[in-house]
């Protein structure tokens, strides 16, 4: 038998290799598109959101580096963590972090403000299903200014919550008082990712306020532009909760404003339900507002026009207003707002993938730490 050839095994490392990297790539495909039937979502997201050890070769280096070193600070009001408070764990990483700190919380109540500076990223907060603990403060508009208003505000990049209730306890705006717009959450910092996340307020709710952020398996409750900023942001299988009993009740208020802004809305196998009337999918907040919603199944609360330019006629030539393949008694587009686009294949394709926020750079599966 002639012995093997250097060639032959050389070649058989190569096209091994070459399997690798083309497995690689699958796993991490941005160009993907989101299944339409919600049964398929988990399955479709477990294959292109790996863990961190099959995809190494996709993900931005500062990630690979930060997710090799995981710590974890416990937080319990019980004394059986660390800290009993959310804010004094929060201090205790320094800034200029380069590795994932996982902040676990027990479950209870905190009523704090919180805010995570920009300095420090690579930060997670979770709890644990079945126990989520409530984040809560009742900060308004009046007395720290709208986007300060928030209960828990996020300026550092690749954030990560799981598990968690973020809520504002300022009561319901009357329509009439001033300074009343209170949010749960801001987030600021680029590339952060929100798993089972309970965010309840009434109007501002949610300040999506920068690049790519997702949104997977969680509720979002208010009443007037309770999705609102100008961040790069995917919803997925996210319970949009309307509370708008009477008066105008609004869901979204994009804020692109500028033709260079990358950023927009996707809401992609959401349900929008709820107990307001006349609701609308969105208003132009700024003159080029950027929504969609796609697979989504929308409840009677929204109603025939869906979207507006707040009276703002000048924006209707650059608003992007969006549907696509929606179902439910409020995705009938006839009577919509003339400047809505019912979208092709080829127009709706961009906004269903994980490309939309560039999720094969950063993006990993929730966290499951050991405490």
């Amino acid at each position: 038998m002639a012995p093997k050839s250097k060639t032959s095994s050389t070649t058989i490392h190569l096209s091994l290799m070459v399997v690798i990297v083309i497995a690689n790539v699958v796993f991490a495909d941005d160009n993907a598109p989101i299944p339409a039937d919600k049964a398929q979502l988990d399955k479709w997201y477990n294959q292109h959101v790996q863990p961190l050890a099959q995809r190494k070769g996709t993900l931005d280096p500062a990630v690979v580096a930060a997710e090799g070193a995981v710590s974890v600070i416990k937080v319990s009001q019980d004394g059986s963590g660390k800290f009993k408070s959310i804010n004094e764990a929060i201090k205790s990483i320094p800034k200029g972090n380069t590795k994932r700190v996982i902040v676990y919380i027990g479950a209870g109540t905190y009523n704090e403000k919180i805010r995570i500076e920009r300095e420090k990223p690579f930060i997670t907060l979770c709890g644990a299903p079945g126990k989520m603990p409530n984040l809560t403060y009742g900060g308004t508009a009046l007395k720290y200014g709208t986007v300060d208003s928030a209960t828990l505000i996020v300026e550092s990049d690749y954030f990560v919550a799981s598990n968690l209730v973020i809520s504002n306890s300022s009561p319901k705006p009357d329509g009439k008082t001033e300074g009343t717009q209170a949010l749960a959450l801001r987030i600021s910092g680029d590339k952060a990712a929100f798993y089972k996340v309970t965010l309840l307020g009434f109007q501002d709710t949610l300040c999506d306020d920068a690049i790519w952020h997702i949104y997977k398996d969680c509720v979002i409750q208010g009443t007037v532009d309770f999705v609102f900023g100008n961040g790069k942001a995917l919803f997925l299988n996210t319970v949009i909760r309307e509370l708008g009993e009477s008066g105008m009740s609004v869901i979204t208020a994009q804020g692109k404003d500028k033709k260079t802004d990358d950023t927009g809305f996707s809401f992609v196998l959401c349900d929008v339900t709820g107990s307001g009337t006349g609701t609308l999918l969105g208003r132009a907040w700024m003159s080029r507002s950027k929504v969609v919603f796609a697979y989504c199944n929308i409840g009677s609360i929204v109603n025939a026009t869906a979207w507006s330019n707040n009276n703002h006629p000048e924006f209707d030539k650059d608003v992007y207003f969006g549907e696509y393949k929606n179902k439910g008694p409020g995705a009938d587009t006839k009577g919509r707002y003339k400047f809505t686009k019912i979208l092709s294949d080829a127009e709706a394709k961009p906004f269903i993938t994980l490309g939309y926020i560039e999720g094969s750079k950063w993006l990993l599966p929730p966290p499951n730490p050991i405490v």
